[in-house]
């Protein structure tokens, strides 16, 4: 699946993948991680691999970074040629892992520092570079701590400031707000839209649904190793048109309270999802996409309630993203990243 941006870019893209797979061998036996993927990222774009857990985002990110050979495929990432220029390509990027890559002991300076110059930057442009990423991402004043004294949002910040001090074009964001208190989330959200205005180019991995639909300008979404949708949010949210009524029904009765709404709705897509999402056992989720919601539960719930089903809950939304994905694979994003 070759997933392009739905407006037209003159300029060639800063990424382009094609067929990119990795599988690994384990003693079960091989595991294909990602299947062999084709897209595209064009210049000043904030594009969010979107996925759970095991979808293969933070595999394709370590293979666009030079950090994990991939087993088949090419890439071409900020002119560099993925297989035979890693060095160059390196140099060309910043990546900041999930984990992040600061030491406890180090002071938050001498952490930027070192890694400016290790990018070949000199003791000045170093220093300067340290400075401006400071006040741009609001940490001044920390420069003389130790990392492992920083809270979470201030060390996120500085490991974003690590893969920025080179001043690399394009930046690769690994989960880059797990861990993060609501507030310190939304902040780092305001800092990533920065980059993006200053004509940085952002690739982020995400399982939060509401990150990508913050910030990102089109998003791809993995699942089991694959790419099964891509677009601007809007566009995939498009994609289920209508209202979306969820039911928490018994598990014994699901199935007919499908077929009961299916007789007395014009029901578009219809699905059934384990309860276990809501922590609730020995119960299901049913899922109906009709058109104005609000009017169809009445009816629905007197034709449920004429053969004794009695919903534990009922609500009525415009699609969300973690709808598009149900839609798309049978199962709830927030339930595949609980698995």
């Amino acid at each position: 699946m070759e997933t392009t941006p739905s407006s037209g870019h003159a300029s060639d893209p800063v990424i382009r993948v094609r067929g990119l797979a990795r599988t690994f061998k384990t003693k079960a036996g091989a595991v294909q991680a990602v299947t062999g993927i084709d897209f595209e990222v064009h210049d000043g774009e904030i594009i969010g691999l979107l996925g759970p857990n095991g979808a293969g985002k933070t595999t394709t990110l370590r293979m666009i970074s030079t950090l994990l050979a991939p087993t088949a495929g090419e890439a071409m990432v900020a002119g560099a040629n993925l297989r035979s220029e890693p060095r160059t390509m390196r140099a060309r990027i910043g990546y900041v892992p999930q984990g992040g890559a600061t030491s406890d002991y180090e002071l938050v300076d001498d952490e930027l520092i070192l890694q400016a110059r290790l990018f070949g930057l000199s003791k000045a442009e170093a220093v300067a570079s340290a400075r401006e990423l400071a006040e741009a991402l609001e940490f001044e004043g920390l420069g003389r701590r130790k990392c492992g004294q920083l809270s979470g949002g201030q060390r996120r910040r500085v490991d974003i400031a690590l893969g920025l001090v080179h001043r690399p074009s394009l930046l690769y964001l690994d989960e880059p707000t797990t861990g993060l208190d609501p507030q310190s989330r939304a902040n780092l959200w305001e800092h990533i839209r920065r980059l993006r205005a200053e004509g940085t180019t952002v690739v982020l991995t995400t399982h939060y649904l509401e990150e990508a639909d913050a910030l990102c300008d089109r998003i791809l979404v993995m699942d089991h190793g694959g790419i099964v949708a891509a677009g601007t949010p809007e566009e995939l949210k498009r994609r289920i048109s209508g209202d979306v009524i969820s039911l928490e029904i018994d598990d014994g009765t699901a199935d007919l309270a499908m077929e009961i709404a299916a007789a007395v709705l014009d029901v578009r897509h219809r699905m059934r999802t384990a309860g276990r999402e809501n922590g609730h056992a020995g119960k299901s989720l049913v899922h109906l996409t009709v058109e104005q919601g609000e009017h169809a539960v009445v009816p629905l719930l007197h034709a449920l309630g004429d053969r004794g089903i009695r919903p534990g809950a009922l609500t009525v939304k415009r699609p969300s993203l973690d709808d598009v994905f149900l839609t798309l694979t049978g199962r709830s994003l927030r339930e595949g990243d609980r698995s």
